[in-house]
Order: structure tokens, then sequence, then C-alpha cells
């Protein structure tokens, strides 16, 4: 048999319940097709909630904790073993065209990043750089969110060979000129849109490896919908805001939860206590200035942006089937984490382990093998990409890997391969560090150096509304989840080699 191919495509900051297949209010015909043609997991989670400590797992196999990227503004180090080397080692191409992350805006002596200003956006030097990149044999790399003045490397050029000589029109000073108030409707024709760079390339490099018969592992990073909430026209007024359900908090669900939950539905909270490095602390700002009616417009706009991204990934799926290379392709759709847009009165990502934030859309197709139109609640975590990819390319796992084989569960041989996830998020080196373990039923929050916490029971509070830390009735549970917790920690210690002697 063939070796498979593997294309990863994943979007970024996506809430779990954004598939037009589980969410009538959203339309995305072609990852429902995913959903029809293989299995879809509802029980999937992150490792962090935020972009380059996730993005490090899913090509790491092992946790934030292990691999050390552990937050934003900080890099994945360049000796750390990735799971695309462990590919190229056996004749496969890889490639990554799209959002990267693995580095920081910034470039110092001691922690150089291409990723960072200046040689962002020093052209010269990307028309030379495709790789390697962190076991990528090739590259085309971008680092804007929508109209970010971060806009540089490959995806420029892209712009500026189809004729999009005033591309800095579309992003905001000091890049570029575009006007800061403008939101929603972002002006940049869609043939110049980033998705539509990402199919367009992810496609050429496609049938590249047709042409000279060379397995691949290739992933087709996108940048929405992460906010800000701007997408081209006809999708900025694809959805009716009137029509669409909008979360919001439920009064007093904060009165159970650590500060911060209550701190974020004030006008001008105060969290300077929690600033350690002197760096931004994503979520620990006010929540609550935004009116009804923008909010309504954000989450229009916020759909549109998934829907536009689906139309391009169409486009990739549409390139198998016409390279016949389908078949013997296994394609992952997910995120590297959620999203909220009102759920618990919060916006967007922070120190919250709500499950809007840190579960995820997670879809697995592979003809004749993975079940299609399965369903399954089997919990899934990003850290168990690679070495499930690993494992069904019948390649081995290195023993330093995390992560576990779900190549069993994909298949339909197995129920499930792990009780629990673990998701971390240490944001300040002390005062914003936590964990959360959740499991079928349960999911517990520890914060390091604090006695507060939360225990919500996802079967009879589905929204997380109650709070069980500090209740009497629930103490034996809080023990036992705390114990639980405990063990889940001790079995992901990292064990690079097997013991081989007595001494």
């Amino acid at each position: 048999m063939d070796k498979p191919n593997i294309l990863l495509i994943t979007s970024d900051q996506q809430h779990w319940n954004t598939i037009g297949a589980f969410n009538k209010e959203i339309q995305t015909p072609n990852l429902d097709r995913l959903a029809q043609e293989g299995t879809t997991f509802t029980r999937a989670y992150c490792p962090n909630p935020t972009c380059t400590p996730s993005r490090a797992s899913i090509i790491t196999g092992m946790y934030p904790s292990q691999h050390g990227a552990w937050t934003l503004g900080t890099k994945l180090l360049e000796d750390r073993h990735t799971v695309g080397e462990d590919f190229a080692a056996n004749g496969y191409r890889t490639a990554l065209v799209g959002k990267a992350h693995f580095q920081p805006l910034i470039d110092t002596d001691a922690y150089p990043s291409l990723e960072a200003y200046p040689i962002l956006q020093d052209l010269a030097f990307w028309k030379q750089f495709n790789g390697p990149f962190y076991g990528f044999d090739h590259v085309e790399l971008a680092r804007n969110h929508t109209n970010e003045a971060h806009v540089g490397q490959h995806y420029v050029l892209w712009m500026e060979e189809k004729g999009c000589l005033n591309w800095r029109d579309y992003f905001l000073p000091p890049t570029g000129t575009m006007d800061k108030t403008i939101e929603h409707k972002w002006p940049i024709p869609e043939e110049y849109h980033y998705n539509t760079w990402i199919a367009e390339r992810s496609n050429a490099l496609l049938e590249q490896f047709k042409a000279n018969e060379e397995p691949f592992f290739l992933w087709s990073s996108f940048f929405d919908p992460h906010p800000d909430y701007l997408v081209p026209e006809p999708w900025d007024t694809m959805y009716d805001p009137d029509r669409l359900t909008i979360p919001k908090a439920v009064p007093g669900e904060h009165d159970r939860n650590p500060p911060h939950f209550r701190m974020t539905q004030e006008e001008d909270p105060d969290f300077g206590a929690l600033r350690e490095t002197g760096f931004g602390i994503h979520g620990y700002h006010s929540h609550v200035q935004r009116s009804p009616e923008e909010r309504k417009r954000q989450v229009a706009t916020y759909y549109g942006m998934v829907s536009c991204m689906d139309q391009a990934i169409g486009r990739i799926l549409d390139k198998l089937d016409a390279l016949g290379m389908a078949d013997n392709t296994i394609v992952v759709f997910t995120t590297d984490h959620g999203h909220f847009f009102g759920q618990h009165g919060l916006q967007h990502k922070g120190g919250f382990h709500y499950e809007d934030l840190i579960r995820l859309p997670f879809m697995v197709r592979y003809p004749s093998r993975v079940p299609a139109g399965r369903v399954s609640p089997a919990i899934q975590s990003l850290v168990d990409l690679a070495p499930t990819f690993l494992s069904l390319a019948g390649l081995p796992v290195p023993s330093a890997m995390t992560g576990v084989n779900q190549s069993g569960v994909w298949l339909g041989e197995r129920e499930t391969a792990r009780d629990h996830a673990i998701c971390e998020f240490r944001h300040e080196p002390t005062t914003i560090h936590q964990k959360t373990y959740v499991d079928d039923r349960y999911k517990i929050t520890v914060y390091y150096n604090q006695t507060y916490g939360e225990i919500f029971d996802l079967e009879e509070d589905p929204e997380e509304i109650r709070n069980l830390w500090d209740d009497p009735e629930h103490a034996a549970l809080k023990t036992e989840l705390l114990l639980k917790y405990a063990w889940a920690e001790l079995g992901k210690e990292s064990m690079p080699m097997p013991r081989i002697w007595h001494a």
C-alpha cells in the first residue's frame, strides 16, 4: 500500500460550534462535506488557548510546559524535535502554507525570530527563503490577521505577483494606509485575500507532489476567523445580525468564580497586580464596553469570516479530488483554540477555560479507513496529532512525544484512547498560571499559588454556569478530581528513552 498523505487544515481561533452541519445558523458546505465523508470528534481540546503554544504542540506532540513555547511572545526553540523531521526522514515532502506563529514579533540576539520585525517585511529575504523551518522543507508564510500592519513575508510577494501593487491600501499604518476606523467590510478584493493565497499555493504544492509522485505532509494554515472582525464582500453581509443567536452572560454566574472573571464585567478593572513581565496580558481587561448592536454585527462578521474560509478550503478539497489523491490522503480539519463572542460575557480569549475557548472543531477524513458520517465523543487533543499521523503512516513515534496515538479511534477500531485532556495557560511566570483537567463529565481548573479554582459538571451544567469549587456538597468530588488531575500530570511526563538496565 502507498504511504498515506497527510493534509492538515487549520483555522485560527474558531469556536467549536461554527460548523454548518451542527449549527444551522452558519453555512460551511465544505466543512460539512468533511463531516459527511469522515468522523467528527465533538470533544477535542487545545493544550493552550493561545496560538504559539498550541501550534508548537501540533508539531512536537508535546505540551507547552514540555516544548517550552509556554505563551505568546515566546518561541519554539530550534532544537526541539518536530514531526516534520520524522516525515522528511522517511521520504515525505513537508510543507506549511499560511500562519506559523512559532516565533515572536521581536528579534533578540539570544532569541532570533524569522517572524519578527524588520525581517518580517524584508521582501528580498523572503524571495530567496522557503525553508527549512521547524521540520518543513518548504514554507510560504504570513503573519497578519486581517488588516494588521504585520503583513509581509511570502503573502506580500504573492500579492505583488498577482498585480496588487497597491496592497498597502488594505493594511493598517505604519505598513499600510488603510483607515483604522473601517469595520466589518474589508475593502481588499477577495482575489487578493490570504484565503485565496493559501488555497492557491496549497494547490500548487499538491500538483507538484502529484507530478513527482511524492508522499506529503502539508499544513494549510488559515488566519480566520481570528479578529479583528473584517471580511471582504459579499461575506460581510452574508448574515443578518438580527437572525443570529448572540450569547451573553447569565446574571450572577461569576459570583462563585475566581476574581478575574468578575473583574472582566467591570467598566474599568485594575489588573495591575497580575502584570509581571510588563507585556500585554490577553483577556485581562473590561469585556463590557460593547453595545448590543455592535456585538450582533461582530458575530455576523465572524460567521462571514468562517464561511469565506470554508470556500477556500473547498478549493483545496476539490484539488485533491481532481488529482486523484483524495483516497490516499488523511485530511484533518481543526483550529488552534476557541473563541468567545459573548459567552459568559467574554470576548476573544484569555485565562478563562470554558468549553468555548478550549474545545475545538475537529474532523478526520480518510476514505474507506475512517468511518464516514460518524460523530464520536472520544476525547482528542492537539498534542495527539503528531503521534497519530506518524502511526497512520506506519512510522515509529518518538518516545519523547507525550501525545496519545489516536489511530485506532480514528479508524473506528477503538472507542477511546484517552480518558481526559489537559489544557495549560501560563501567561505570566507566576501570577497567570493555571491548568485544567477535563474528563467525560467533569472539569477542574487549578491556579498556581491560589486557593480558588473551578469545577463544572458538564453533564448537569453544560453551559458552565455553576462553579462547584467551594460547594460543600461537592467536597468529595473536588478531592477526587484533584487526585485525577495529579495523576494526569504524572502520566504526561516525557520519557525520551526506555529503561535499558538495572543501573
